[in-house]
């Protein structure tokens, strides 16, 4: 294929290695950007470039921009991976907590965004590529600034999509929905943190064991990151992408039911699953 480059931020493990790889199977030159780059090892053997990136930092996120342009002069596809689950009860989150979620899964995404646009729109084409979740088309019980970043990428993109079109520039969201990744036990650790004690101490207890299962080797209530990583790729290589690409256990028939179901039978459905009391 021509030289594309494409950059992948949350490299470092789950989907954004995966990602990172597949992108580099189909001939991209490959930067896999993470706070911890220690991390990366495994991916910088098999081609993929490592590269320090903190996207909730200006500076951090411009020099490693400027890094890539530098070398290679060109931007294709940008995979906004980087993100985070913090859930706890919003009465017991405190509001920091809550601004770092923001920052890293919405603010962080944009950043990035930001700062490749203006090669995008200069060489006339580039591919950006948000990965979301099917909980940014609905709600789990004490998840609620984790949603409200997802929800507002959905928004992110739609708005960006529609400006960005005239330039060639495409606009894709993934929404993944339970993936074997370390995402459900660092959601889960949040969630002990924060709501295990308390008035919401009975609820926070069944998600906690059904946050931690997602994330156990083997465990058949979560997709494989791959299934992530190929749709990426997809993505990345089309000519025309779909706008949304949904993937991984549950995301199809839940995001299918949050729109036909009445509003309460929807939460009752999503309470049994979560093992949340009635």
């Amino acid at each position: 294929m021509t030289h594309k480059v494409a950059l992948v931020t949350g490299a470092s493990s789950g989907i954004g290695e995966d990602a990172a790889r597949r992108l580099r199977q189909a001939g991209f030159t490959v930067y896999g950007a993470a706070r911890r780059t220690d991390r990366m090892k495994g991916l910088a053997a098999s081609g993929v470039r490592a590269l320090a990136l903190d996207v909730t930092d200006d500076a951090s996120a411009e020099a490693a921009v400027a890094e890539i342009i530098a070398a290679e002069g060109r931007i294709d596809v940008l995979v906004n991976n980087a993100g985070y689950g913090s859930y706890g009860a919003l009465e017991d989150v405190p509001l920091d907590e809550a601004r770092a979620q923001i920052d890293v899964n919405l603010f962080g995404l944009a950043r990035m965004t930001r700062l490749v646009l203006p090669h995008m729109r200069a060489q006339r084409s580039g591919t950006i590529v948000n990965i979301s979740s099917m909980g940014g088309r609905f709600a789990t019980p004490l998840g609620a600034w984790y949603h409200a970043s997802k929800y507002a990428v959905e928004g992110l993109s739609d708005a960006l999509r529609l400006e960005l079109n005239r330039f060639g520039i495409e606009v894709v969201v993934i929404e993944p929905g339970s993936i074997r990744t370390e995402w459900g036990a660092i959601a889960a650790d949040k969630l002990r943190a924060t709501s295990l004690k308390g008035p919401y101490a009975e609820q926070a207890a069944a998600i906690v064991k059904v946050l931690q299962r997602s994330s156990e080797p083997g465990t058949r209530m979560a997709s494989s990151p791959s299934v992530v990583g190929k749709a990426v790729a997809a993505a990345a290589t089309a000519r025309r992408p779909r706008t949304r690409y949904r993937v991984g256990m549950g995301a199809r028939p839940l995001v299918f039911l949050s729109k036909v179901l009445p509003d309460r039978a929807f939460d009752a459905l999503v309470k049994r699953g979560s093992g949340s009391p009635a």
